[in-house]
């Protein structure tokens, strides 16, 4: 396959396409299975909810090692070899997974389901070096928010879908996204084209650099990048609040079906694709980078807030676009990360960031699942306090709001809206 040619050529709309909807097809996937893998862990397990908290941290933890040791790795290979080959083979190892998961009568066989997920799921490294690959400097922004959308868009569908498929047959929603994942590995080898020529390639592939603390290695030579990079990783760790939680707090709290949970997690993703598809790309050359990131780090420890100390469910309605609103940050500061490393490096910063998150991933759920199990037993050191993993969360993202203060405070003001083309 050809490298793209010029930015506005028809060749290099349809790339930036396809990044589009494998993002999109790769979130919906896994937003189908949302409302029900917990329910389904229930069932295997006999029935206990709490129990049901512990191993569903477990699966998240070996997800997130998974995603931790692979994310280098894939993000090294792009630079070596290219993005096409290796995006293109996690979309069939998705495949794979969601097969694996649908046919599982055992808690182990899902975890071989989890474990191939967290490796094919480190594509997300390699689509973010894509556009990086491919977007001028000045509207990388936009790209990342775009990005974003998509993640809002297959949060809108797939858990709506999952909950409804659910519904039908629990197992169900793993067979369509399994499905969804095989119709986009098929897309993209007649679709996507190479971004990274071979000249801007790597010239030999490294191992020391293909591994999670070599990625890391990275980040120390770029003193700024290591701080928003720190800023990710309070973020991320923050969101497994949701990740490990949700679905089995609301069901507690709220006594919330797979259809409620369903149009709920919709909600999310229709704010998160309104903010990020609609709101960064005006508002980041107004605000500027850095009132862009602090304001969506506000947002979302509010968000976060709202969810841990609501009484009812309307007013955890309320939070959902407060948390949404937390995604003006992640674009404006991936934006910023991008601009400061080489383009060769691309993949390897993409890989760091990554690993940071699934970093985070492998101890989150076990914290925030652990910690919601210990509050809802007869054991619990404070009675109904329930949404403690959301008040935690909330004071994560206030540490962040901090950090990204201090290490941005020499960023250009609003009216450089070329600021980080100029770097």
């Amino acid at each position: 396959m050809t490298e793209l040619p010029h930015p506005e050529h028809p060749r290099r709309r349809a790339a930036v396409l396809f990044i589009f909807i494998t993002v999109l097809i790769d979130i919906l996937s896994f937003g189908i299975i949302i409302p029900v893998l917990p329910h389904l862990i229930v069932e295997l397990v006999g029935g206990s909810i709490a129990r049901a908290a512990v191993w569903a941290s477990g699966f998240g933890a070996v997800f997130m090692l998974m995603q931790f040791l692979f994310s280098p790795i894939q993000g090294a290979l792009s630079d070596r070899f290219g993005r096409r080959g290796v995006i293109l083979i996690s979309c069939c190892g998705l495949a794979a997974d969601f097969v694996v998961m649908a046919l599982a009568p055992f808690l182990w066989i899902l975890f071989i389901g989890r474990a191939i997920s967290g490796m094919c799921s480190a594509s997300f490294t390699t689509a973010n070096a894509y556009i990086a690959d491919i977007t001028p400097h000045d509207k990388r922004a936009a790209a990342f928010g775009l990005l974003g959308a998509a993640f809002g868009l297959g949060f809108i569908i797939g858990p709506a879908l999952g909950g409804f498929l659910g519904h039908v047959w629990i197992r169900l929603p793993f067979w369509v996204a399994a499905a969804l994942s095989l119709a986009n590995f098929c897309y993209g080898l007649f679709v996507l084209p190479e971004s990274l020529p071979r000249e801007r390639r790597t010239p030999r592939l490294e191992w020391k650099h293909a591994n999670p603390l070599g990625s890391l290695l990275l980040l120390k030579r770029y003193p700024q990048v290591f701080a928003l990079a720190a800023v990710f990783f309070l973020l991320a760790l923050a969101q497994y609040s949701l990740n490990a939680t949700f679905v089995l707090y609301t069901d507690y709290r709220f006594s919330w079906d797979t259809k409620t949970v369903g149009l709920a997690l919709g909600l999310v993703g229709l704010c998160t694709a309104i903010v990020q598809g609609g709101l960064v790309r005006p508002l980041a050359p107004r605000l500027g980078n850095r009132r862009l990131m602090l304001a969506g780090l506000m947002f979302a420890a509010i968000g976060y807030a709202i969810f841990g100390f609501s009484p009812s469910a309307w007013l955890f309605w309320i939070g959902i676009p407060f948390l949404c609103l937390g995604g003006l940050a992640s674009p404006p500061a991936q934006s910023v990360m991008t601009h400061m490393v080489d383009p060769a490096e691309q993949g390897r910063l993409q890989g760091a960031l990554s690993s940071l998150r699934s970093f985070a991933g492998i101890f989150g759920p076990l914290l925030f699942a652990n910690l919601f199990g210990l509050f809802i037993s007869k054991h619990a050191p404070v009675p109904d306090f329930s949404g403690v993993a959301f008040a935690l969360a909330a004071a994560l993202v206030l540490g962040a709001l901090a950090l990204t203060a201090y290490a941005t405070r020499d960023l250009p003001a609003p009216a450089a809206a070329a600021q980080s083309g100029a770097r």
